[in-house]
């Protein structure tokens, strides 16, 4: 029997962490991942479902000094964890410089395969059409975004496989689709035509992904990745399948908005939405992310629409809690 696969985790409790940590345990269960039985180790401030883990010890990365070790006898690790709030000081500590000692242990540890998790927001506003790796040059507006650049430096210094992921929707995500439906009460239309294209990507093809990766027999590349369903999904279709879903208010009423008046109506609403986040699901905004499939050797799934299906109840829970007044 070949020796078990150490794998270390951060994120574990976070909405895309969970599910790669689930979708871990599933594979240890079923030896998807073809190199054997897997260790799972979980690193972070809480512990995760402790029957899908192996071990968990307690690490912050605002405090350098629980990281210490934290990827010791493993051979791979999955960096799944990150600040997305507004807080410049937590982005730098969490993002950047926690990132660089994660990243400094895993190579004392000597770690050969890295997957560190980013996000296509490093490219800044769009539009974005079809980019590839390389093709644009990063240009963050944010706090969040420039940290995570600079974390990215960081692990693809320790040779890691970075993905910089699109919009990710499924049950969990409590961002996107609530931000759309808002975004909807503020400017009931179909956005600039409903023309524009956007790179998303369900959770759990999410998870697949990253756990495809552990499996893949190689070292990682220090290789940036865009990881989003091949395919990008009109805001047109997105749209139209939220309201079919009863998760916005019917469509046929509504008649197509330019730019313009989209914008206008935006601002007169304040829905506590930016002209910024609101271009990420109106405008062009989708890569081309054909490749980190071939490398993973992944099916990309079904895509993102039949994820907010299979999530319509959670989404319909959460937005109507959100909706009470105490």
């Amino acid at each position: 029997m070949s020796p078990p696969l150490r794998v270390v985790i951060t994120g574990a409790t976070g909405f895309i962490g969970s599910a790669a940590l689930r979708e871990l345990a599933r594979s240890r269960r079923s030896r998807g991942t073809g190199v054997g039985p897997l260790v799972i180790r979980a690193l972070g401030r809480r512990e995760p479902d402790t029957s899908l883990i192996d071990e968990w010890v307690y690490a912050d990365l605002t405090q350098p000094e629980t990281l210490a070790g934290a990827c010791s006898e493993a051979d791979v690790l999955l960096h799944l964890a990150s600040f997305v709030g507004s807080d410049p000081d937590m982005c730098e500590r969490v993002n950047t410089v926690g990132t660089a000692v994660l990243m400094d242990d895993a190579v004392r540890c000597g770690i050969e395969r890295v997957v560190h998790l980013s996000t296509a927001a490093v490219y800044g506003p769009g539009p974005h059409r079809g980019t590839t790796v390389g093709e644009l040059a990063p240009a963050p507006v944010s706090a969040v975004s420039r940290s995570r650049l600079a974390g990215e430096a960081h692990a693809l210094a320790a040779g890691a496989d970075v993905l910089r992921t699109g919009l990710v929707v499924g049950e969990g995500d409590r961002w996107v689709i609530p931000a759309v439906a808002k975004l909807f009460d503020a400017v009931p239309g179909l956005w600039d035509g409903g023309r524009a294209r956007v790179s998303m990507i369900a959770v759990e093809d999410l998870a697949r992904l990253v756990v495809s990766l552990v499996g893949t027999g190689r070292p990682s590349r220090n290789r940036v990745f865009h990881a989003c369903h091949p395919a990008p999904l009109s805001c047109g279709e997105l749209l139209r399948g939220l309201a079919r879903l009863e998760l916005l208010p019917s469509l046929p009423e509504v008649g197509e908005l330019s730019w313009q008046e989209c914008l206008r109506q935006l601002r007169s609403a304040d829905c506590g939405v930016s002209e910024r986040q609101f271009a990420l699901v109106a405008r062009d905004n989708w890569f081309d992310s054909e490749d980190i499939w071939r490398v993973a050797g992944c099916s990309p799934g079904h895509g993102p629409l039949r994820s907010i299906e299979e999530a319509a109840p959670w989404y319909r829970s959460l937005m109507s809690a959100r909706t009470v007044t105490p």
